[in-house]
């Protein structure tokens, strides 16, 4: 059972078509994302403009963002796509988007004091970040 679909990561992205499939998500970031993908997460998680400056060049250095055209390679895609999965996930088990923000930029004791969007940054660290939502959705003591 798959709770968190691959329409609703590429709706995060702003994405359309969406996929349908994890494999047609998967060949979108392959074949590289709308360079909009990143800027619609992006804008899903963070409020301030500044913050959503911060977060688009931590992901992508500014200069190289600039220099995309259209689309991003797949290392870059495959960083837009775990920012979407990442929020996505946080999303559903708080069920707000407003809930789903602050807890991703709040600091967590189970993450070392760190946000859950710092440790998302690292594939590994979304997975701890996910772990930590799963516990948290099924009452699950960490």
């Amino acid at each position: 059972m798959v709770l968190v679909t691959p329409e609703k990561i590429a709706s995060v992205m702003a994405l359309s078509p969406p996929p349908h499939s994890f494999a047609e998500l998967d060949d979108l970031v392959a074949n590289g994302l709308p360079k909009g993908a990143l800027r619609a997460s992006v804008d899903r998680v963070c409020l301030g403009g500044e913050d959503r400056k911060k977060l688009l060049y931590r992901i992508i250095p500014e200069a190289t963002y600039k220099r995309r055209r259209t689309s991003l390679t797949s290392d870059e895609s495959e960083r837009a796509e775990r920012l979407a999965r990442i929020f996505a996930t946080t999303e559903f088990v708080w069920n707000s988007e407003d809930d789903a923000r602050l807890f991703l930029n709040t600091p967590h004791p189970m993450l070392k004091g760190r946000t859950p969007l710092d440790v998302s940054m690292t594939e590994l660290g979304a997975r701890r970040v996910e772990e930590l939502l799963w516990k948290l959705f099924y009452g699950i003591a960490a």
